[in-house]
């Protein structure tokens, strides 16, 4: 007896290999889908660990700390604190505090020279001192009492800062000998070079 013979129509094999493909498609797919998402997951819990280490550095600035920084001093004199002091004060903190770097009648040494200059802007050595070059005053105060004495900022007070102004300036040939400098009077100095800026137009268009 014979084993009876299965005879499949060709249309029958087409379908049944695109099924095979279909169902491969979709298995690829599947495995597709699930390496992007393990990828997506492992990606974002590397950046949320960068973020952890970044936001480990350091350590959060309190109110109290940071008020020891605003202390800038507006070119108009805005920031300004109350105290006051004199020329002749002024010379004795210069000589004990600042002469050696700056030189006993601020001439420079390993320090910048603070005196002189006066009408060498335009020349072939020109000397940019406070005198000589600085548009405001009150940028002198800014400086001494937020940089100086180099080895020591920030520890001279309001009244040795106006002094220290008030004796730069009058070696400058700005104010008298007998000046006596405020936030008042400190503001309202006009210095030599006040014209020879023009304002910045930036961010904006040059």
């Amino acid at each position: 007896m014979h084993e009876p013979v299965l005879f499949v129509a060709p249309g029958f094999r087409l379908l049944r290999g695109l099924l095979a493909v279909v169902v491969a498609g979709s298995l690829l797919a599947g495995c597709s889908s699930s390496f992007d998402a393990t990828r997506d997951a492992e990606s974002t819990a590397a950046q949320a660990r960068w973020h952890l280490s970044v936001d480990a550095i350091g350590k959060p600035i309190t109110e109290t700390y940071l008020s020891a920084w605003k202390i800038e001093v507006a070119p108009d004199g805005p920031g300004l604190p109350n105290g006051s002091g004199d020329v002749a004060t002024g010379g004795r903190i210069f000589a004990a505090k600042c002469a050696a770097c700056h030189g006993a009648k601020g001439e420079g040494l390993i320090g910048d020279q603070l005196i002189g200059g006066a009408g060498t802007l335009a020349s072939a050595t020109p000397k940019r001192t406070v005198g000589s070059y600085w548009p405001y005053a009150t940028t002198l105060f800014d400086y001494i009492r937020r940089a100086m004495p180099y080895n020591a900022p920030q520890s001279l007070s309001a009244d040795e800062v106006y002094a220290l102004s008030a004796w730069i300036l009058n070696r400058n040939g700005i104010v008298p000998d007998d000046a006596h400098l405020d936030a008042h009077s400190l503001a309202a100095i006009r210095m030599p070079n006040r014209d020879g800026f023009v304002p910045d137009p930036r961010p904006g268009t040059l």
